[in-house]
């Protein structure tokens, strides 16, 4: 039996389709609410409690540094208009739900078919911080790799997971219960 067969009621590649997109957009709004519940809310309540905890997330900020980068335009300019929020929300809504729907769990499924979702989102948010807290923070934005490793950059780890667990949650129960 190849690793392709193993899973044989779990379709690899989701068809591209309304109910697809329902799934993208619904729990992208749902991993966006419970990442920014996260890193504004929980975390900063958190802090002294958890070491790793007490920093409060600023992924807007991070959006206009490297969107300002990117363009040419600058951070004050980019901030000025709302794009950066516009781009945390589209990133949350559509592009990183789309990463994990057809590119983390397909390959999850053909590599580790039995590995259980919420692994696999937990993987896919740890990729989601190593994107943002390098490429974009460092390779782009140009501040530090994983921003200095301060406070931010474990708030940030475990709000990409939290994001991550979230999308394979939605995902799971929408598309195989």
């Amino acid at each position: 039996m190849s690793i392709a067969t193993t899973h044989s009621n779990v379709s690899d590649f989701p068809s591209v389709n309304i109910n697809t997109f329902i799934t993208i957009v619904v729990s992208g709004a749902f991993a966006i609410l419970a990442f920014d519940l996260f890193g504004q809310t929980i975390s900063p309540l958190m802090k002294g409690i958890i070491p790793t905890l007490g920093a409060k997330l600023a992924p807007v900020a991070l959006a206009n540094q490297s969107l300002g980068v990117i363009t040419g335009l600058g951070a004050k300019v980019v901030s000025q208009y709302g794009i950066g929020h516009m781009m945390h929300l589209i990133t949350g809504l559509f592009i990183y739900p789309i990463g994990y729907m057809f590119i983390a769990r397909p390959i999850s499924l053909k590599v580790l078919p039995a590995l259980p979702w919420w692994v696999v989102g937990t993987v896919y948010g740890v990729v989601l911080w190593v994107f943002a807290l390098y490429i974009m923070a460092h390779l782009v934005a140009g501040n530090p790799p994983f921003l200095g490793w301060s406070g931010i950059t474990w708030v940030a780890l475990w709000g990409h997971i939290v994001f991550g667990v979230v999308v394979a949650a939605f995902t799971k129960f929408r598309h195989e219960a």
